[in-house]
């Protein structure tokens, strides 16, 4: 990737710099983790007066090095990188109508994930701020197969099965996303970030934290960027998916779901967009199924995959992840909100 260091907008708690030399750039980034509330924080600070957040949310910028994404082999995935914003140029121009004294943000949460982003970030956008949120690993890749499953393109519908072919989909090209283990590894990805970024410009959240005290959640986020609080009074309902019952329409309807998310990669975009829905509200049938928590068992049985690095996270922040070791699930944004 060329080497660009934007001009700064906004020195942090120091000296500003003017106005005037403001370059089309973000002053944070909210860079994850999937399935981890950072659509819900997203949306939240797009509310606030102060903030400008980019359209569409994910632009996915820095997981790219000024050339096309991966050719990605899972389901969907050559659809979905379509929408990747790779060229400078149209990043910038995310950034182009922001108001003068506004902050300037985007939310890619496979940013942490990245090596490589990490490395980009830190070149093009020294000064930059970065928020991480933070989730049970087992819920959230529980949350994250739940999100495949119930769009249609998780072919396996048992998450444990799911779970433990992430190696053979590596191996086969499939995109970030179907990385069920590896997207929760947030000590790992933390201690490389820390290489190439000052702890002290890295905000780790909880996801907890956005359900049992929003305000406060968004609050802190906000002083973390220098910008006014109590602006924001709630976080909206994050995008967990309703759940969709293995049965008939499973069987018969994912592949035709499969089939046309491999197709959209040959229209624009768009048209898959307004093609899915209608498909995918067909795999749930009528009314609402209920989600299920995951049982003792099932999520005993991961725990030991993600202890070790629940040590190292705590390690890395000073903070107590040991109710993450519980054999308890603890379910999505919605059922715990309303609980």
């Amino acid at each position: 990737m060329e080497l660009v260091h934007w001009l700064t907008p906004l020195n942090f708690g120091g000296a500003k710099v003017s106005i005037s030399t403001r370059a089309p750039r973000p002053d944070f980034l909210i860079v994850g983790a999937p399935k981890a509330g950072t659509t819900a924080l997203h949306s939240a600070l797009a509310r606030h007066p102060e903030v400008f957040m980019s359209s569409p949310k994910e632009p996915k910028y820095f997981l790219c090095d000024q050339a096309p994404p991966p050719h990605w082999r899972g389901p969907g995935d050559k659809h979905s990188q379509q929408e990747w914003v790779w060229r400078r140029s149209d990043y910038e121009a995310l950034f182009a109508e922001a108001p003068a004294h506004h902050v300037r943000g985007e939310s890619t949460p496979f940013y942490l994930w990245s090596r490589g982003a990490h490395r980009r970030i830190a070149e093009a956008l020294p000064d930059v701020r970065l928020i991480a949120v933070v989730r049970d690993p087992i819920d959230r890749a529980y949350s994250n197969w739940m999100h495949l499953w119930c769009d249609g393109l998780e072919p396996v519908p048992d998450f444990l099965k799911a779970f433990r072919m992430e190696p053979r989909r590596i191996h086969d090209g499939y995109a970030p996303f179907w990385r069920y283990r590896e997207l929760g590894c947030y000590g790992e990805q933390l201690q490389h970030l820390f290489r190439y970024v000052d702890p002290d410009r890295v905000l780790v959240m909880r996801y907890r934290e956005l359900i049992e005290d929003p305000c406060g959640a968004v609050d802190r986020a906000s002083s973390f960027l220098g910008i006014t609080t109590g602006h924001v009074g709630e976080i909206p309902s994050d995008n967990a998916r309703t759940y969709v019952e293995p049965s008939w329409r499973t069987r018969a309807l994912g592949p035709v779901v499969r089939g046309g998310a491999w197709l959209g990669q040959f229209a624009p975009p768009q048209v898959w967009r307004r093609a899915a829905p209608p498909l995918i509200r067909q795999l749930g049938g009528s009314g609402e199924a209920h989600r299920p928590l995951l049982s003792e068992e099932q999520r005993s049985s991961l725990i030991d995959v993600f202890a070790d690095d629940i040590g190292l996270l705590t390690d890395m922040t000073g903070q107590d992840f040991s109710q993450w070791l519980s054999p308890v699930s603890r379910g999505s944004f919605r059922q715990r909100a309303t609980a």
